[in-house]
């Protein structure tokens, strides 16, 4: 006698999901006769039809319906399971504090805490997103568990005495154009191709980078100064210059934005530093280690552009 099974669960979902058998079979790595043998024991086993095929793919039935939203609590509920149990079995517990500058909190971090959800899901990461000097007193005053923090050519020597660095690759600046714009089509350009170019500079306190122009040029044309990422990324898809960005952020960009990698002997660039406290405790050290997961993941997809 059929019985109902959480394959066939996870089955029926997808295809209600998708609209079509192919399309679930698919996403879920199976045969479509596979799928088809999966939704046929799934309906002997309720007594009801839960698909019916027409023109247009697959329809669910009403009772397709009432499963796949059973479905969904029944799944959902045995992820969490998984996770509760394999949280019984890792030491890491508790209660640790990550802080980033802003470019490296729109997707270095959010891929770090997903990281960390699955490695040590007893782990309550609370996020502080700062400037590197506010994120570098609040490691030394035990306020942050672990700072991220960008170095390198234009940004100031911070004083990192009696602090342990880990330093992390995630790309270095970029330059956001308009789409459509002369260089939007370009992987990567020469420096001299932005000197006439109007930059959509930011502005920031003393200690902060400060994201001008292209470090290298000479008297560049500042149009606009804003403050946040999303004000100089707007302007720069309203056709109205661009702007330098950490290639890091990439990801993020807004529809009509895309970014261009520039060519400069003369640039001596900049890196990601996960810093903690000398002597940090195993959790911080975990931490760093999902930083440095995320930024491998990250990079690869920056060569992949």
């Amino acid at each position: 006698m059929a019985e109902v099974t959480l394959d066939g669960l996870r089955v029926c979902r997808e295809v209600a999901l998708l609209g079509s058998f192919t399309a679930a079979a698919h996403s879920l790595g199976y045969s479509q006769p596979a799928v088809s043998r999966q939704v046929a024991a799934m309906e002997s086993a309720l007594g009801q039809r839960l698909f019916v095929r027409d023109v247009r793919g697959v329809r669910v039935t009403p009772a397709g319906s009432m499963l796949v939203e059973h479905a969904a609590g029944i799944l959902g509920g045995l992820t969490a399971m998984q996770r509760d149990l394999h949280a019984l079995g890792d030491r890491l517990g508790g209660r640790v504090s990550v802080g980033a500058f802003p470019a490296a909190m729109s997707v270095l971090l959010p891929r770090t805490v997903a990281l960390l959800a699955v490695e040590h899901p007893g782990l309550v990461v609370a996020l502080t997103e700062a400037s590197t000097p506010a994120l570098l007193r609040d490691l030394r005053g035990d306020r942050l568990d672990v700072a991220v923090i960008g170095a390198g050519a234009g940004l100031p020597d911070y004083d990192l005495r009696g602090l342990h660095t880990s330093r992390v690759y995630t790309g270095d600046l970029v330059v956001a154009v308009p789409s459509g714009h002369r260089l939007s089509g370009s992987v990567e350009v020469g420096v001299r191709e932005l000197t006439a170019e109007p930059w959509i500079a930011g502005t920031g306190s003393a200690g902060d980078p400060q994201f001008t122009a292209w470090p290298t040029l000479t008297d560049p044309f500042i149009r606009y100064r804003v403050r946040s990422w999303p004000a100089r990324l707007g302007l720069v898809a309203a056709g109205l210059g661009v702007c330098l960005l950490p290639e890091m952020a990439a990801g993020s960009v807004p529809a009509g934005v895309t970014t261009v990698r520039v060519d400069d002997p003369a640039w001596q660039g900049r890196s990601t530093v996960a810093v903690t406290k000398a002597g940090a405790d195993e959790t911080a050290h975990a931490v760093v280690a999902a930083v440095r997961t995320a930024a491998e993941s990250l990079s690869n997809d920056l060569v992949a552009r």
